[in-house]
């Protein structure tokens, strides 16, 4: 995971996408993230829901992880299923052409 800093000056982490990962692979890393996300959520309105008072702060920050980590697996998602499509083009290309996949 590399740190970017936008024009604004914020910090904004980035993870890439192996490029040598399947489509399989990909579909599980976005369950992942997605998962993270849902229990990061749960944590947070369980804490909004019992404090007091609520930290603006450490609510907006939460908010960002959460952001970010549907924004991960949202990625690997789309990254996925555009794999998907092009090796069933791929491959009908294959078919119409009359080679073997």
């Amino acid at each position: 995971m590399t740190v970017n800093e936008d024009d604004q000056g914020i910090r904004r982490r980035r993870h890439y996408i192996d490029p040598e990962a399947s489509s399989h692979d990909l579909l599980n890393d976005a369950t992942e993230w997605l998962q993270y996300a849902r229990g990061l959520t749960d944590l947070l309105a369980e804490f909004v829901h019992e404090g007091d008072g609520v930290d603006c702060r450490r609510t907006a920050l939460s908010l960002e992880a959460v952001a970010a980590l549907t924004h991960m697996g949202v990625q690997c998602v789309a990254e996925a299923h555009a794999r998907m499509t092009w090796e069933r083009a791929k491959a009908l290309a294959q078919e119409k052409r009359g080679v073997a996949p």
